[in-house]
This record gives structure tokens, sequence and C-alpha cells, in this order.
């Protein structure tokens, strides 16, 4: 028994120096725990993640962070949904082929690690959100771009567009996306319109990424992309709105459905309306204006006359507050005094209802 105890006792020690919890005071005062190595302290600080593909962990992933997280916006999805629909009929209707259109993602990014990936040559379109005073990007990719000019000048169906790697777009190449671009900015702009309408107005057209920016590289923006295959051809086309352009419209797009987008209750509305016809309210019939001075004002006193510029028969106008409502004529129903109602005054000024 006594050596079990010994030996219990020694083991207790031995852990205790080793995890710096000893009897001795000044070990216990200071920390003595086991010391990291390389590799556990560049696990902790994420060092050695920098190879393209290797995914960054530890400190340096919150301190190098460049992404930016996605604001999911219901509206905008169902926006989107809807130029899915439009643009399918409309590019039919454009290059006289089959058109099948689908979104192929949407997310965030920062707007200076979007320009960053657009391949060169490209052709970037600038458009204003004319409601909203701010921009927004286009981007057509390089096999769209060729297969809508090969659509569009009678090229062979399911043949892909004969691309030359490294060349500038020619005039006529930069018109053809020209007129596409413009159709997509129409559609979309009729999509938006159920939920909050805008005018989507084409600006410029550049093959620089440098020259296309609409706001700081650090900003952040809705990114969306969308694939169009005519027949074994086609391409992408990316839309660009930086959150800044999307802001006037950002309570709309955060409502969860479409019944929300107007902001409108039915049952209140109703109630209001029941509520609106048993109001009362005050008229005053003035049956005539003019100016004093204040001196015969306080001189005023119970019986004294005023006399007023106008004829027994002349007609008076009744207000509410400030505000002229009605035109009639004064006269008497039995001892009480009346006013016939002849006309409503309208708010511009005009005169409606007679009668």
């Amino acid at each position: 028994m006594s050596d079990e105890t010994d030996k219990d006792a020694t083991d207790q020690e031995a852990l205790a120096a080793e995890w710096g919890t000893g009897d001795d005071a000044e070990d216990r005062g200071r920390s003595t725990g086991r010391d990291l190595d390389q590799d556990e302290i560049d696990g902790l600080i994420g060092a050695g993640g920098d190879g393209e593909g290797v995914e960054r962990r530890g400190l340096l992933s919150l301190v190098n962070r460049r992404g930016v997280t996605y604001e999911r916006l219901p509206m905008l999805e169902v926006v989107l949904d809807r130029l899915e629909r439009m643009l399918t009929t409309s590019a039919r209707h454009f290059t006289a082929e089959n058109v099948d259109v689908g979104l192929e993602t949407i997310g965030a990014q920062r707007f200076g690690d979007y320009l960053d990936s657009v391949p060169l040559p490209a052709m970037i379109s600038v458009f204003r959100a004319v409601e909203w005073d701010d921009f927004g990007l286009v981007a057509v990719d390089g096999p769209l771009i060729y297969a809508i000019v090969d659509v569009l000048l009678g090229g062979r169906r399911g043949a892909g567009g004969s691309r030359v790697e490294g060349r500038p777009y020619t005039t006529i190449e930069t018109a053809l996306i020209e007129r596409l671009v413009r159709l997509l900015l129409r559609d979309l702009a009729q999509a938006f319109t159920p939920v909050a309408p805008v005018e989507f107005r084409f600006e410029r057209m550049e093959t620089n990424p440098r020259f296309a920016a609409i706001t700081r590289p650090n900003n952040a923006c809705v990114v969306f992309r969308l694939r169009l295959e005519m027949e074994r051809r086609g391409g992408c086309v990316t839309f660009v709105l930086p959150y800044a352009t999307l802001e006037p419209a950002r309570d709309r797009l955060l409502q969860g459905f479409m019944g929300e987008k107007f902001g409108r209750d039915t049952i209140w509305e109703n109630h209001l309306a029941r509520e609106l016809w048993v109001t009362e309210v005050d008229l005053e019939a003035v049956l005539d204006q003019f100016a004093v001075p204040l001196g015969h004002v306080t001189g005023l006193e119970v019986g004294s006359v005023l006399t007023l510029n106008v004829a027994p028969d002349a007609g008076i106008v009744l207000r509410c507050g400030n505000v002229p409502m009605l035109r009639g004529r004064i006269g008497q129903m039995g001892e009480r005094v009346a006013v016939q109602v002849e006309e409503r005054i309208a708010r511009d000024g005009g005169e409606t209802d007679r009668g």
C-alpha cells in the first residue's frame, strides 16, 4: 500500500512540473506552459497558405480577407427570374435562333476584384440607372461576342464562332454587341418594373477595364451571370450592380414576396377608408375678408356692427382650415342660416362638380 502511494505522489509531482503548477511560489507567478513548435505557430497565424488553391486559415484569414458577404435580396432573385423569361423571348427575336437563357451565379464581390478578373480584350458597357442616379456594368465575354456576330452575320447553324486570340474587336463587332447590350438593359428595366421602376440608359462601351471604373475598388457589388446558349454556341453576360446603385431600392428588394413590394396592406386600407367616411371636419363659411387697423379691432364691443362689402345674394366660400373646399350661396332654412353648395373647388384652383 505504501509503494502505490509513493508512486502516485511521484506521478503527480511529474505532472505538476510539466505544466508549471508545482509548489514553488516563484514558478506559480510566471507562465511556464510548453513551447509551441514552428508548425503549430504557422498553423495558428495561417502562414504557409499563400499558394494558389490553398485555403488560408488562422489570423491571416481575417487580416487579409477581401471577399464580401452576399446579402440575400429575395426580390432581386425574383427580378432575375423575370429577366430570364423575358430575355429568352427577346433574344429569340433578336437572333432568329432558339436561345436558352439561364442564371449561372449570383453573389457579392469587391469591384476591384471583379475588374481584375475580366479577361482582355473585353467588351464592358457602362450604363446609368436614371432614377437611382448611379451606374452599373454589363460585360459580354468573348465566346458570346463571336457567337452573336456569327449568328447576326449569317454563320452556319451549330458552328462555333471563329476566334482569333489577342486581336481587338472591330467596329462592326462593337456595334452588334451594343445592340445586344441595349436589349439586355431594356429587359432588365422591365424586370425591375414591378419592384422599383427604373430606366437603364446605355452610356458607353469600354474595352479596357481600367476605363470602366464606376465606383471605388473596395466597394461591394452584386454580380450575377447569365448564360445564353444557341445550338452548341454561346457564352455569358455579367451584370455588376454596386450596392450604392441598389440602395434606393434596397428596402423593396429585401421584401420576402411580391405582395410586399409596394408596402400595401389591404386590411389597413379598408379600415382607413371606412374611418374617413365617418370622420367629422369643421367647415367655415367665409362671407367676406377685409383688412382693418388693429386699433379698430381692439375697440370692438358687444353690439358693434361690421359692414360687409358683399351683396346678400353673393357667393361664399366654404373652407376646411385654410383649404378652400366648396363654393355656394347663403340662405335661410326655418330659423337657421343655411348654405346651398353649388360647386367643388379643385386643389389646383380649378372648379369641378358644378350643380
